[in-house]
């Protein structure tokens, strides 16, 4: 896939239900009855990686409506958030509106997760797909475009390109915005510190 054939970068992250698999009901929430309770995006202008628009909602979950102790923990969205919500259909349908005036781009996600949890919320709730796009996944092409020998998580990489996390890790807007942060190293056009990444 050519990365300069797109006019824009869409990264997205979602936060979803999820339980303490390590904990005392680690089967609460089974993997495949997970849902999305936050949309968060930015759009990037492919030429010289601007933020353009962002986008953000929280989602009412409604097979499991409860947000476990773990899922608030881990993060920071409250039950309140999501019991104002809009359900899954109304929420996919703005962010599909947010999307209208940007064609040619290209899905970005910190790994294949997102793009898996998508497609599963879409299918529950008989909802089209709403990316007719390729998708990459910047986990990976980070790794390759900076020859490491291992692939890192999303925090772990701001740290070795020298950059500062913002806001709160697992927040969706908060984490497309550090990925914006890090689309330089992703693509390739800024290399890191090889004494900071040995």
């Amino acid at each position: 896939m050519k990365l300069t054939a797109f006019d824009y970068y869409l990264i997205v992250d979602l936060e979803a239900t999820c339980c303490d698999r390590n904990g005392e009901n680690p089967n609460l929430i089974p993997r495949h009855e997970m849902e999305i309770i936050e949309i968060g995006a930015v759009l990037l202008d492919a030429k010289n990686l601007a933020s353009l628009a962002e986008f953000d909602t929280f989602i009412r979950p409604v097979r499991h409506p409860e947000l476990t102790p773990f899922c608030t923990q881990l993060t920071t969205i409250r039950q309140t958030d999501v019991d104002t919500a809009p359900y899954f259909p109304e929420a996919l349908a703005a962010f599909k509106a947010w999307l209208a005036p940007y064609p040619q781009l290209l899905f970005c996600s910190w790994g294949d997760y997102d793009k898996t949890q998508l497609a599963q919320d879409c299918a529950y709730h008989q909802q089209p797909f709403p990316l007719d796009t390729p998708h990459l996944n910047i986990k990976r092409q980070f790794t390759e475009s900076q020859n490491l020998s291992k692939r890192y998580g999303m925090d772990a990489a701001l740290r070795l390109a020298g950059l500062n996390l913002i806001g709160t890790h697992h927040r969706g807007i908060d984490d497309v915005r550090n990925m914006a942060q890090l689309m330089p190293y992703i693509l390739g056009r800024q290399l890191l510190n090889k004494a900071a990444s040995a």
